[in-house]
C-alpha cells in the first residue's frame, strides 16, 4: 500500500520459497477431504483476519476450503517474487500491493481478468480509482489484471480534547485569525501544527512519514507535491525538470523542512506504527496514517486507548495546486502459476459480489464497492470511514510499472536525506530527476 506501501522494512535478502511451506506439505492448490483448497497470499495484519472470515462464508456454500496464508510484512514481498522467479503454484491468489501491478502483468505472473471481468464483475460499481490502481495495466488501456481488495489511502487523527478545548480555541484565535479546526489546507496544518508545537510541554504539533524503510518518505510527499501543483513526470514520461521544478522544490521544502520542525525528535525514522505510538503516548496533536491502520488507534485494548475518546478524524489536506490525497491499498490477483485459476475465478466473483463486501466492511474491511462504501451504513463500522470514503474521489498513486522498485528507492533515499538534513531539497531532486531519467531509460519506459 501502495500501496502498500504497508511494509515496516523489507527484508533485503529473499528467503527460500518452497511450495511445502503449507501445512502437509506439497503445492498450494491441493485437495482435501471436503474438496478443492485455494490459498491466498497477503501480509500478516487485521484484514487478512477480516478476509479469511469472509472466506470462511465461501467454504460453507461451497465446500471449496480458502485459506490465507499470512505472510509476516517483512518478509512479504520477498516471498511473491520468490514464488513468482519458481513459477510455484502454491499460491492460488495473491493480495498484491498497487505498486506490483505493473510487474505482475507485464511478466506474467498476474491472469489477465480482462475479458472474464466484464461477464462476472459489475466494475462499475467500483470505485473507479480503486479499480484502474489495483487491476488495471497500463493505465488506461482498459485490460486488467485484479480486482480491489483492501482498498486505502492516507487519513489523518488529531486530538479532539486540544483541539475543542477553549482555551486553545481563543489562543488559536487570537493568533492566526481563523478558528481552530481540523485543518481543510496544507498552510492550514502548517499554522496548526505550529501552534501545538511546545517541546517545554513535550507536545509537538504532528507526527508524519518521513522514514526511508520501503515507501514511507515517498508516500508522505507525494500527495504534498501533487497538492502543490508538482508531478513525478510530465505527459510524455519525462521527470528532468519535472520532478526538480521550482514548484517541486517548493513543495518538499514545505514537507521536509518546514513542517519537520513541528515533529518530535527523531521524527526522521518514523512511518505508520512510530506515528501511531507518537500520538498515543500524547506528543502530537496530529497524526499521518494509512486508513488501513486506523484499527489501532480504536482498539480498547491498544496503544491508543487512553486517548479513544479524544481521537478525531480528518481529510488529508488540499493545497494551492489541488487536492490530492495518496493512494495505498492491494488488489486481488490470480496468480498465473495456480493450477486451480477457474476455481479461483469463482472465488474472486463470489468476494466483489456486494453481499460480501458488506461482510467484509463490518469486519473492518475497506471496501471499492460504491453500493456499500455510499451507503449510510458504512459510515457507522468506523469512526474513520466518513473521512475514508470522502477521501476516494482524490486518490492519486505513484508509479506502479515493472521499474517502481528503483524507483522508490531513489525517492526514499534522497527525500529521507532531506528530513534529515543531510541533503537541501534542490540537491535531492536534482538527484532524483537524473536517476529516475536513467532507470526509466534502462528499463525501455523513456526514450
Amino acid at each position: 500500500m501502495s500501496k502498500s506501501r504497508l511494509i515496516g522494512v523489507v527484508a533485503a535478502t529473499a528467503t527460500v520459497f518452497v511450495a511445502g511451506c503449507h501445512s502437509g506439505g506439497g503445492s498450494g492448490s491441493s485437495s482435501s477431504a471436503g474438496g478443492t483448497t485455494l490459498h491466498i497470499a497477503w501480509a500478516q495484519w487485521k484484514p487478512s483476519d477480516y478476509l479469511q472470515t469472509v472466506a470462511n462464508e465461501y467454504t460453507k456454500q461451497t465446500g471449496v476450503k480458502v485459506v490465507v496464508d499470512q505472510i509476516p510484512w517483512s518478509q512479504y514481498q520477498d516471498k511473491i517474487t520468490t514464488a513468482w522467479s519458481a513459477h510455484s503454484s502454491a499460491y492460488d491468489l495473491i493480495v498484491g500491493d498497487s505498486q506490483w501491478l505493473g510487474l505482475g502483468a507485464t511478466q506474467g505472473h498476474y491472469v489477465d481478468l480482462t475479458d472474464w471481468a466484464k461477464t462476472h464483475v459489475d466494475m462499475a460499481g467500483m470505485s473507479p480509482a480503486a479499480l484502474s490502481k489495483y487491476g488495471e495495466y497500463p493505465p488506461g488501456s482498459g485490460k486488467y489484471y485484479g480486482m480491489p481488495c483492501e482498498s486505502d489511502g492516507i487519513g489523518f487523527a488529531y486530538r479532539k480534547d486540544l483541539f475543542e478545548n477553549p482555551a486553545e480555541k481563543a489562543a488559536f484565535l487570537a493568533k492566526y485569525h481563523y478558528p481552530l479546526a481540523p485543518p481543510t489546507t496544507w498552510a492550514q496544518f502548517r499554522d496548526i501544527a505550529e501552534f501545538f508545537t511546545r517541546p517545554q510541554q513535550k507536545l509537538y504539533g504532528c507526527s508524519l512519514f518521513y522514514s526511508k524503510e520501503y515507501d514511507a518518505v515517498t508516500m508522505g510527499f507525494d500527495q504534498v507535491l501533487w497538492c502543490y501543483g508538482g508531478h513525478l513526470k510530465d505527459a510524455n514520461g519525462v521527470v528532468q525538470g519535472v520532478i526538480n521544478s521550482p514548484t517541486a522544490v517548493n513543495a518538499l521544502k514545505f514537507y521536509a523542512q518546514d513542517l519537520k520542525k513541528f515533529t518530535p525528535p527523531g521524527s526522521s525514522t518514523y512511518y505508520f506504527n512510530e506515528d501511531l505510538e507518537a500520538f498515543a503516548s500524547g506528543q502530537t496533536a496530529m497524526v499521518e496514517d494509512w486508513f488501513s491502520f486506523m484499527p489501532g488507534f480504536t482498539d480498547p485494548n491498544g496503544k491508543n486507548k487512553n486517548y479513544l475518546s479524544k481521537t478525531g478524524y480528518f481529510i488529508s489536506p488540499a493545497g494551492p495546486g489541488g487536492h490530492y490525497i495518496q493512494l495505498g491499498g492491494q488488489g486481488l490477483s490470480i496468480s498465473s502459476y495456480s493450477n486451480q485459476i477457474p476455481e479461483a475465478e469463482k472465488f474472486l466473483e463470489w468476494f466483489e459480489k456486494p453481499e460480501q463486501q458488506q461482510k467484509w466492511a463490518q469486519l473492518g474491511g475497506l471496501t471499492a464497492t460504491l453500493k456499500v462504501l455510499n451507503s449510510p451504513a458504512f459510515d457507522t463500522y468506523a469512526p474513520y470511514n466518513k473521512v475514508f470514503s470522502e477521501s476516494q474521489k482524490y486518490f492519486r498513486d505513484f508509479y506502479n510499472n515493472p521499474a517502481y522498485a528503483a524507483l522508490l528507492d531513489s525517492c526514499q533515499k534522497h527525500w529521507n536525506a532531506v528530513a534529515s538534513g543531510l541533503e537541501t531539497p534542490q540537491q535531492s531532486l536534482d538527484a532524483v530527476a537524473q536517476e529516475h531519467t536513467q532507470i526509466l531509460k534502462s528499463a525501455g519506459l523513456l526514450k
